[in-house]
């Protein structure tokens, strides 16, 4: 369980009230999207909007495949409901690299953990995901391997 839970004590017995969970996710650098049981995204962070280009207020309300890449959504949505029903992610909250799309139509890579929220009776209320650019590390990965097969390629010509 984490300590960000409005009512929970911290060190020393003070409780944690919802606006420093508030100041938290508004705060942190990271894409922070909460989204409930219908993929409709109910928390959006700076770090969200930064990422993915949509303001709070055009992304609030709005379904998750405002990000998803159209080819991924069946596969995302299928994967999303599973979780939803099992109450867990397959991945257990390992970060795992895929496919995004910004406002303005471009494709991006993101590094992505994602975890199932549980409401007090123990059932799955909804989907939250951390997230950051990966676009670049992406770009110097296949740069490198595409300069390791022509090297590869120059290599076999002597």
């Amino acid at each position: 369980m984490t300590d960000c839970v409005p009512g929970s004590a911290r060190p020393g017995g003070a409780a944690i009230d919802a606006d420093l969970c508030e100041r938290i996710v508004a705060q942190s650098t990271e894409a922070i999207v909460y989204a409930d049981r219908d993929g409709l995204i109910r928390v959006w962070s700076p770090g969200a909007a930064a990422l993915f280009g949509f303001d709070a207020s055009e992304a609030l309300g709005r379904s998750l495949d405002i990000i998803i890449p159209e080819h991924l959504r069946a596969a995302h949505w299928a994967a999303f409901h599973r979780a939803i029903a099992a109450g867990r992610t397959r991945h257990g909250g390992q970060i795992r690299t895929t496919r995004a799309v910004h406002r303005n139509g471009d494709k991006l890579y993101v590094d992505m953990s994602f975890g199932i929220v549980l409401g007090a009776d123990g059932r799955a209320i909804g989907s939250t995901a951390i997230a950051r650019d990966a676009s670049a590390r992406r770009a110097l990965e296949q740069a490198l391997r595409e300069a390791r097969a022509a090297h590869g390629r120059e290599a076999a010509q002597r």
